[in-house]
């Protein structure tokens, strides 16, 4: 009997909590597709990978982008997609037009739900990550198709077009990110000034949920976004609402900064540590075959 004959007729009874990152590669490891692997793991989730661009890069700054084909990136998804299943998505750095709708419409042709999108636009060193065309193709065709968006200050100013300096600026331009198609947005306030942090969960039926904390002081804040928007991935894969998801990935998130606060990983903004405290893989039921 052949291998693959042995594997059809095993009684299988669990499966891994899968989740895909569609995102570009960070060779220094910190953030990308390496940063959100590292959190699916440290989650307790099964890790896949669907790469949109290479970057040449460290924690100095990003010396080379090498932008993926679209055939090449639609082959990953679907790939991955038919054979192992996803049970949340995690959507990074898509860097052109024709990869932004490929990706949009990877969604519609697999119905992949959780989708979490963190729209980066520029890396921590300030390098742009996106082309600018790319920016309206990405809110037209993917705000509407992700269950959250996750941009900062920096990445919500420029959506809206002004400058963001308060709380209350910050609420106005999640409304109108809302109005551009989200379903829900979780604008982050790192960027603002001050000892505490505040961050905004608005919704499309109204609700508002302020997340406030004490600012962690660190030079080693590289790819905390990736690490935010792919640890929400992971408890939405988990089976956790919305709120519970974002909840959980900030407390996780600020552990991994802490953690990693003060160590040394080159010579500038080094990662967070995102094994701080790792998960053992979950195991979920396999469902019945009809």
């Amino acid at each position: 009997m052949r291998q693959n004959e042995q594997v059809t007729k095993q009684a299988f009874e669990f499966e891994y909590p899968r989740v895909l990152s569609i995102a570009g590669s960070d060779s220094g490891g910190g953030a990308g597709i390496q940063a959100d692997l590292k959190t699916f793991s440290a989650l307790g989730c099964y890790g896949m990978t669907a790469i949109t661009a290479l970057t040449a890069q460290n924690t100095l700054g990003v010396r080379a982008i090498h932008g993926v084909p679209p055939q090449m990136l639609r082959d990953q998804i679907d790939a991955v997609v038919e054979d192992l299943g996803v049970d949340a998505v995690k959507i990074g750095m898509l860097h052109a037009p024709e990869i932004v709708q490929t990706v949009a419409d990877a969604i519609d042709r697999h119905a992949l739900k959780k989708v979490v999108l963190d729209p980066v636009m520029a890396a921590t060193s300030g390098a742009a990550l996106i082309d600018n065309p790319a920016i309206a193709v990405l809110v037209r065709e993917l705000f509407w198709r992700a269950a959250v968006v996750t941009p900062n200050l920096d990445e919500a100013s420029l959506l809206v077009g002004r400058a963001l300096t308060n709380e209350r600026e910050m609420q106005a331009a999640a409304q109108e990110l809302l109005a551009k198609g989200a379903h829900a947005v979780l604008l982050k306030g790192g960027h603002l000034a001050g000892e505490v942090v505040s961050d905004l969960l608005a919704t499309e039926n109204g609700e508002l949920h302020w997340m406030r904390a004490p600012r962690i002081h660190s030079a080693n804040t590289h790819g905390t976004g990736c690490t935010l928007s792919s640890a929400i991935a992971a408890h939405l894969a988990l089976g956790a609402s919305l709120l519970e998801a974002v909840q959980a990935a900030r407390s996780y998130v600020r552990a991994a900064l802490e953690a990693g606060a003060n160590v040394r990983t080159g010579a500038g903004g080094g990662p967070l540590n995102h094994a701080h405290a790792p998960q053992v893989m979950r195991l979920k039921p396999l469902k019945p075959l009809r």
